[in-house]
């Protein structure tokens, strides 16, 4: 199993249940990558949509994605603070440069003040008898939106209060390590 090396650049593959592309992040550099963690940073990276369109990231943000939870987390650093958005997911695999998973619809949207509001859950319904989301899915993702706000409430992870200024600082310092390249 190859892991992404620390400076490496790897992009990020959202697919859906049906193993059909949904979006792509061109660029982000790894921060930490081990089996179970990858975090990575960006900051400006172009993203492809499904249908071909693509759009650029507005602001910095640092990426959570762990091999045994069903969500990954982006912490998008704007001005008036830092905003979480947690996709319910397949945990992440590694492979070919490029940090991928399956994207089950739900999102969690965390603001500056920890307040938290639970995001397409229509979009989910539709999906779910779409591409026939079995039984066990479901389950699993109800589970995980519960420890989901347990980690919001408890700022746990990515929610704790010093994890945004180390990983920021350690993005910032591999920028200018690769702009001395």
């Amino acid at each position: 199993m190859t892991l992404p090396v620390e400076g490496q650049s790897i992009q990020i593959h959202s697919y859906k249940h049906d193993g059909l592309i949904h979006r792509v992040w061109q660029e982000t550099t790894v921060l930490k990558g081990t089996r179970n963690i990858v975090i990575g940073g960006n900051d400006r990276t172009i993203v492809t949509e499904s249908d071909g369109r693509t759009w650029l990231t507005r602001e910095p943000a640092i990426c959570y994605f762990h091999a045994e939870h069903w969500f990954n987390i982006i912490c998008m650093l704007r001005d008036d603070g830092v905003y979480y958005y947690c996709n319910l997911s397949s945990p992440f695999v590694y492979e070919d440069k490029a940090v991928k998973y399956i994207d089950y619809d739900l999102d969690i949207k965390v603001y500056p003040d920890m307040s938290y509001t639970l995001l397409d859950e229509d979009e989910y319904e539709e999906h779910r008898k779409l591409m026939g989301y079995p039984p066990v899915i479901d389950r699993i993702l109800q589970r995980n939106v519960d420890k989901l706000i347990r980690w919001i409430k408890q700022r746990r992870g990515p929610f704790a209060p010093d994890f945004i200024d180390v990983w920021y600082s350690r993005y910032q310092f591999q920028k200018r390590y690769r702009l001395k390249e």
